[in-house]
């Protein structure tokens, strides 16, 4: 059988760089849309109800065009006896791949530099790569991946290095980014299983439309909302959602048709795109970190990828 676009080795790198592109931009319009909606580090509610916003909107998108195009949207059968089980996973991955993961995402982003939050959150690209050696045959571990980690990890380490004056770890900040950077890895291992319980793109809807829903409503109890709403603020917010869509979409059903590892490592290119239209975008100053930060990294994902057929 010929192999899907999505198997083939060209397209396959060529789609995973575009959602990764597409997600690196996300560092600056989320920080640009909290200023023009004038949504503060405080506005805990806030942040929440404009992420479920996205998220939201940007499941029903997805499951719109997969009702469209014909897309099953039952339970394949080798889960149809185990309909509980099978429910409650799809629950944790949807609060694993939205909720949790970015409701830790916009808290973090909302307390740190974005350029800085890029970089930190290339923890989940590594977290990944050994995760999936742990979890599938396909993603053998060796030597080459332990030393990519290795260097790949002290770039995030080197973010630390040069006092408070460069800065400096914070809870608010860079733990909920690496929190963040966790719960993404963990859910991206979660996604085969999801392919096998499910259409992978009716999951990703579903992951989106219900993770988005469980941000609106906290957000709404906590007296969340828009407190200045603009037509440019509106646009931010549409472009996010569209970077949610095409994303998910693409990086959900790459991981279901190849090595689970040979698809994160695009992932590296998230915090380099992140923090450069964070500098150019928000003018934020480019410290001299950040680029060792993104050059260890960017030596841990080739010696990771290196030799990859």
């Amino acid at each position: 059988m010929k192999p899907s676009i999505f198997q083939r080795p060209v397209w396959a790198a060529f789609l995973a760089f575009i959602a990764a592109f597409l997600w690196g931009w996300a560092y600056p319009l989320i920080k640009l849309g909290f200023e023009e909606l004038q949504i503060t580090p405080d506005m805990t509610g806030s942040k929440m109800l404009f992420a479920g916003i996205r998220f939201s909107i940007s499941g029903a998108i997805i499951l719109l065009v997969a009702k469209m195009t014909n897309r099953s949207f039952r339970l394949k059968e080798i889960t149809m006896g185990h309909r509980a089980s099978t429910h409650l996973f799809l629950l944790v991955f949807a609060l694993l791949n939205t909720t949790l993961h970015y409701a830790a995402f916009y808290i973090g982003l909302s307390h740190s530099q974005g350029s800085r939050a890029a970089i930190l959150n290339s923890l989940s690209v590594f977290t990944l790569v050994l995760l999936a050696c742990a979890f599938f045959k396909s993603d053998k571990l060796n030597l080459q991946k332990v030393m990519g980690c290795t260097i790949g990890f002290s770039g995030i380490l080197s973010l630390n290095l040069g006092g408070e004056a460069s800065g400096s770890f914070t809870l608010l900040g860079d733990g909920m980014i690496i929190l963040n950077a966790l719960c993404s890895a963990f859910a991206a291992l979660m996604t085969r299983g999801v392919a096998k319980r499910i259409d992978v793109f009716v999951g990703t809807g579903l992951s989106l439309g219900i993770g988005g829903a469980l941000l609106v409503i906290p957000g709404l109890l906590m007296g969340g909302t828009l407190p200045h709403t603009t037509l440019l603020g509106l646009l931010y917010l549409l472009m996010l959602i569209g970077i949610s869509t095409i994303g998910f979409t693409l990086y959900n059903k790459l991981l279901t048709c190849n090595p689970v590892g040979k698809i994160a490592i695009w992932n590296s290119l998230i915090p380099v795109v992140g923090a450069v239209t964070s500098c150019l975008c928000l003018n934020e100053e480019f410290k001299w970190k950040y680029a060792v930060a993104a050059t260890l990294t960017t030596i841990g994902i080739y010696l990771i990828n290196k030799g990859k057929k």
